[in-house]
């Protein structure tokens, strides 16, 4: 990957293969005209693995292909219906984030709606084992992320387990991971006594939502819900929110 490339952005999605696995530049002109979805713009050098991907009016850079030389993503830690035993730190990834000229709109959920629905055609690729997205440093199944954003993109709520995260606080609550990377912000969800760990889990779900279409929440505020009911939602510093459900 070339520093151009890569100069004032951050890794977005990966897809992850098995080593003998990993696709070339030729692969992906091939999926483009099986597909018709999307389009190879830009091809230039196949040794330097990188082809721009034209989608829906937007372009994006797909790197790491193969003759160039193999990425290992570490760190991907939440984990979605994969198997027990796949070793993802063993897989090669190939990634894809918005092209330069479109450097930082990656956080703007309209280029965000365009790239998910082209991962979603890139997920056909033969030898894919795992979908990640680095701001939430999760890791999932291509059929999981394709179901998951597959169903936002028709219309249903914002995919929170696979362009977020959400895990277990210390405190026992439910707390957000890659929200910032959208809003600015991450919540930690209270514990309730008395209520099961699934009862938070869907009211952290719907909140995310909530949130990815509200934006940043500078004072304190309640929400209602779809099916999650009433919360309080403070604040705490400049990047953090402390969620109590009422």
């Amino acid at each position: 990957m070339t520093g151009e490339r890569t100069k004032g952005q951050s890794r977005l999605a990966a897809l992850l293969f098995d080593p003998k696995a990993r696709p070339d530049a030729g692969q992906i002109a091939d999926l483009s005209a099986l597909h018709g979805r999307f389009s190879v713009s830009n091809w230039s050098d196949e040794h330097a693995g990188i082809v721009e991907l034209l989608h829906e009016g937007l372009t994006f850079d797909m790197g790491h292909l193969c003759p160039a030389q193999a990425l290992h993503i570490d760190g991907l830690v939440h984990r979605v219906e994969l198997p027990q035993d796949l070793d993802v730190d063993a897989l090669y990834a190939v990634d894809l984030l918005p092209s330069p000229h479109l450097a930082g709109a990656g956080r703007l959920l309209p280029v965000l709606r365009v790239m998910a629905d082209l991962l979603i055609d890139l997920t056909t690729l033969p030898g894919l084992r795992a979908v990640a997205w680095c701001p939430a440093r999760t890791v999932m199944s291509p059929a999981w992320f394709t179901e998951a954003c597959g169903a936002w993109l028709a219309g249903g709520p914002f995919p929170a387990l696979a362009l977020t995260a959400l895990h277990r606080g210390r405190d026992g609550g439910i707390a957000s991971e890659g929200l910032a990377f959208l809003t600015g912000q991450e919540f930690a969800l209270r514990p309730r006594p008395g209520v099961s760990a699934d009862q938070d889990a869907r009211v952290a779900v719907r909140l995310t939502d909530w949130l990815v279409a509200h934006g940043r929440v500078d004072g304190p505020c309640d929400a209602l819900l779809p099916g999650g009911g009433a919360v309080r939602i403070e604040p705490d510093g400049s990047d953090k929110l402390l969620v109590r459900c009422r």
